[in-house]
């Protein structure tokens, strides 16, 4: 029997995936790190793996995300060499582009305000502004951002996306390349991040680029936690540069109870819920991964670790 260490900080996570593995893959041993079987373990199935844990496990092949993203895995300096595999789950992108649709509708529509009203018991009616009036910002157009992007587009909103490289998308103006970076955040109203983590891309979510936003704009970032400049966003939004910022991704996850996002005014946080893939569908991934590797055959959803992605 294959054996499958399943490595996170978050200890729900875990049993849930536990769960997963025994009714989608019960011809596994997927265990946990401190299991005396995980040393045996071909496969690391991981999500934000504490530092060390991967190293000790010296019998590993393959190290598998599972999520879309493998930057979580440089949370264990002790990760070693070996192919990175990630999820990709067919409904990503519908729950992606759910929880976006709904982050616009938000600010564009002042729910933030109404809400925060509620708490004095204030009755003020929220300016109604048109959605071809709303100059909503997709930084990355991938197979999530384009789908996104495309889709507020065609609910009325103006909008525009940006990428390291030229794209075409009905109904989108869009900007390529860092020279044309400014440019298309100039009167943005809503920034929604879906970039990609690279070393270009860590920390553009600074004062920078709030700076050249609208006054008052807002900012949603579904991408990674450290594209984010939290000290920068904190000084944008008490000066009043920004007015809110919803927030599913932080560097580490679960964020941590003492963290100052949790009671920052104007920030909402969610629990990296935008959109995951499902644990079956995980454990089943994994599992064709397990039966590929036995094989010698080509892994599927393989990662470069050099981009991130």
């Amino acid at each position: 029997m294959n054996t499958v260490a399943l490595l996170s900080r978050d200890t729900l996570l875990l049993a849930q995936l536990q769960d997963a593995f025994a009714r989608r893959a019960p011809h596994l041993s997927a265990v946990l790190a401190e299991d005396p079987q995980a040393v045996q373990a071909q496969v690391a199935a991981c999500w934000f793996p504490l530092p060390g844990s991967l190293g000790a496990l010296p019998n590993l092949q393959v190290i598998h995300s599972v999520a879309a993203g493998i930057d979580h895995l440089a949370h264990d300096p002790s990760c070693p060499e070996l192919p990175v595999c990630r999820v990709v789950d067919p409904g990503h992108r519908q729950g992606m582009t759910e929880y976006v649709r709904w982050a616009v509708i938000h600010f564009h529509r002042g729910f933030d305000r109404v809400l925060g009203h509620q708490a004095d018991r204030h009755w003020e009616r929220p300016p109604q502004c048109p959605a071809n009036r709303f100059r909503v910002g997709v930084m990355g157009l991938g197979s999530l951002g384009s789908a996104i992007a495309q889709d507020l587009a065609g609910a009325g909103y103006d909008v525009r996306g940006w990428a390291r490289s030229a794209k075409a998308l009905p109904g989108v103006q869009t900007f390529a390349g860092a020279g044309a970076f400014d440019p298309f955040l100039d009167g943005v109203e809503l920034l929604v991040n879906l970039l990609p983590l690279t070393a270009e891309t860590r920390g553009i979510l600074n004062r920078r680029t709030f700076e050249r936003l609208a006054d008052g704009a807002a900012l949603v970032n579904v991408g990674r936690g450290a594209h984010l400049n939290a000290d920068d966003l904190q000084q944008a939004l008490a000066s009043g540069k920004l007015r809110g910022a919803l927030l599913d991704v932080f560097e580490r996850e679960p964020l941590p109870a003492d963290h100052p996002l949790w009671t920052t005014p104007g920030v909402t946080v969610t629990p990296h819920m935008a959109s995951a893939a499902s644990h079956d569908c995980i454990a089943e991934q994994i599992a064709e991964n397990v039966r590929r590797l036995n094989a010698g055959e080509p892994l599927l959803n393989s990662a470069d670790r050099l981009l991130g992605y």
